[in-house]
């Protein structure tokens, strides 16, 4: 390339750079204008930011004493409840233990009550209910005797057979 053209197009890339310079200085000015547009609508707002903080902080304060003294009373509620509850386990150990002794009573006094009805049982069986059987089956056989003695006649042939058909 002749030097002439080369001088033409470094002039033009000059050109085109020098542009380039002079819409990023332009831009960076409006940069600057928006940066203290927006520095000045901050710095009027600024005074509300610090006394909305001012009352946050005081009522940040008020809260903490507050927390306090609900933490407190909740620590001293759940202490008056673990104890009512170590009241209320031994009341329950308490009772649960007595509640086994009077069972075992219990099981006992059954247990001896019912062996006494069964001696009672058994000796009702043996002193009245045994001899009165033993009455009924004599005059029973007594009964029988004498029926067989007053009938006096002989049983017959057909009766006897019939009898001894019976037995075989």
């Amino acid at each position: 390339m002749n030097p002439e053209m080369l001088l033409v197009v470094l002039t033009f890339f000059v050109a085109i750079s020098g542009l380039a310079l002079l819409i990023q200085a332009y831009l960076l000015y409006g940069i600057y204008r928006t940066t203290k547009a927006i520095q000045t609508e901050a710095l009027s707002i600024l005074p509300q930011a610090k006394s909305i903080l001012a009352k946050a902080e005081t009522t940040l304060e008020e809260s903490r004493k507050h927390i306090v003294e609900i933490t407190a009373k909740a620590n001293s509620m759940m202490d008056i409840g673990k104890a009512q509850l170590v009241k209320l386990d031994e009341v329950i150990t308490d009772a649960s233990s007595r509640a086994k002794v009077q069972l075992e009573r219990a099981e006992l006094i059954v247990d001896d009550t019912m062996s006494r009805v069964h001696h009672s049982v058994t000796s009702v069986h043996n002193g009245i209910i045994r001899p009165i059987r033993e009455i009924q089956g004599l005059t029973s056989g007594v009964r029988t005797a004498v029926q067989h003695f007053l009938r006096g006649q002989r049983p017959s042939v057909a009766q006897v057979t019939q009898d001894d058909e019976m037995f075989i």
